[in-house]
């Protein structure tokens, strides 16, 4: 038989198969409900409403309909689950056909593909055509069963407490995370849920929140979950973005000569934005001072009301004109001449979110006290675990993102709370629910050459722990 032919007769089995599986649940739901509540949660968690969302293997629509996009197409291979969408979801489009075929003329915020792809004939295929509706900022989000999982499916099948499959594919999450390379597709993290597939009164809720988060028991999950976006292009971007770098100062009225003077130009123009906030010293007229002295500089001055740096950086924020955001301690312990290396970084696409680290090259012998750097390592260990991507350095000043994503931040800051006096947490929890590419980038951090930190090194750890355990509620053990 010509593979064609096993193709044909592959997909005709899994028709009928998913068309007789739908007839079924016109009267029976078996056990899996509360399993199909468990996922619902999780995508909701990771894809706001609103959003241009396809989902390939819809089923029934049910989970599409949660998601509440603005604009939301479901494909499935079986006729009667399609018929069965469009009753139960009418404001939704289902389009029935085989995802190996199909094509479509549109582009979508996000694309989700749940417990399918232990179904699909050619996996990478099906990788490559979704490639092709997505944008940069898209983002694919999958789960699928683990293979630990094979006999008690199949054992809860043959009870009649599970829908029935026909045999699965059994992928590894690195043999996702292949193909997904193959398609052109990069993965920005991977997790596990649903210990307890059954709704299991105070235990279940416990397992699927907390213990499937820990080793090992995550080990033991049912499904594993890959959030993945585009590869960027290779070819040379050839438009240039604007650049707004906000400065925080409090105190440095001795540094804020040497910012005019080696802050460089970035792509198509740069402005500075400084944030003075209650300065016991001249800063403030220091900097209209060189304002002055420097009219080739495109610079703005804002005067603090509220305390803080992160209130100062939402500030300068609030007040951009440009297409990326950077944040410059006015200490200077990140060299300014850094900068371009952001702005490489995340103009040609390597992250979403640049975050600098401190810990990687040897730092001069004065530039960060020995406590705080343990501190440091400690944090970044906490976030690494929290945010499911590497954080080396989370209390770098120097950040840097486009505009429009830290928009959406600041539209959803509400899920977090205005908790951050320091700013970091906010934009990397904020990053890390939007599910932005963190990428760090290794800088060589300096010794102050004027004036004193602000951070005071208890009272702040203290305050940082407490945010840690706020944040970990919010956003790992959901």
């Amino acid at each position: 038989m010509h593979t064609s032919e096993k193709f044909i007769q592959y997909q005709t089995m899994r028709k009928n198969h998913w068309d007789g599986i739908a007839c079924q649940l016109d009267h029976w739901n078996g056990w899996g409900g509360y399993y199909r509540g468990r996922l619902q949660k999780v995508y909701q968690f990771h894809i706001p409403a609103g959003m241009n969302v396809l989902e390939i293997g819809c089923a029934r629509g049910d989970l599409l309909a949660a998601l509440e996009p603005s604009r939301g197409v479901g494909i499935d291979l079986s006729f009667e689950m399609i018929e069965r969408a469009k009753q139960r979801h009418p404001a939704l489009v289902f389009v029935q056909g085989d995802i190996h075929e199909i094509e479509l003329d549109e582009k979508f915020d996000y694309i989700i593909l749940s417990d399918l792809i232990n179904d699909l004939w050619d996996v990478e295929a099906v990788f490559h055509k979704i490639r092709t509706w997505s944008k940069p900022s898209t983002r694919i989000i999958l789960n699928y069963y683990s293979r630990l999982w094979e006999w008690p499916l199949a054992l809860a099948q043959k009870l009649h407490l599970a829908q029935r499959t026909l045999p699965q594919n059994w992928l590894s999450v690195e043999d996702v995370k292949n193909l997904l390379y193959l398609g052109k597709f990069e993965v920005i993290r991977e997790w596990e849920e649903v210990l307890a597939p059954l709704p299991l009164p105070l235990l279940s809720a416990f397992c699927n929140r907390f213990l499937v988060r820990l080793w090992p028991f995550r080990s033991l999950a049912m499904t594993a979950f890959t959030l993945a976006r585009p590869i960027p292009e290779t070819a040379p971007v050839t438009s240039a973005a604007s650049v707004s770098v906000v400065v925080p100062a409090r105190n440095e009225e001795g540094n804020i000569g040497q910012i005019f003077e080696r802050v460089p130009q970035m792509g198509s123009g740069t402005e500075l934005i400084f944030v003075e906030g209650h300065s016991k010293d001249n800063t403030y007229q220091t900097i209209q001072q060189e304002m002055q002295k420097h009219p080739e500089v495109k610079a703005k001055l804002l005067r603090q009301e509220g305390k803080g740096k992160g209130d100062a950086v939402r500030l300068g924020f609030a007040n951009s004109s440009g297409d990326i955001l950077m944040i410059l301690d006015a200490d200077l312990t990140v060299p300014p001449e850094d900068l371009p290396r952001f702005y490489q970084a995340i103009h040609t696409g390597r992250g979403d979110f640049i975050n600098g680290v401190r810990l990687v090259y040897p730092m001069e012998k004065q530039a960060m006290r020995f406590f705080n750097y343990i501190g440091n390592k400690c944090f970044s260990l906490l976030f690494s675990f929290l945010l499911s991507q590497p954080v080396k350095d989370t209390l770098c000043g120097t950040k840097v993102l486009w505009k429009k994503d830290y928009e959406k931040i600041a539209a959803n800051r509400s899920y977090f709370g205005d908790f951050d006096p320091f700013g970091d947490f906010d934009l990397l929890f904020g990053a890390a629910k939007m599910d932005l590419k963190i990428v760090d980038l290794p800088i060589r951090y300096a010794e102050r050459t004027y004036g004193t930190t602000n951070i005071q090194r208890w009272k702040h750890g203290w305050l940082l722990l407490k945010m840690v355990v706020f944040a970990a509620r919010r956003i790992k053990f959901i």
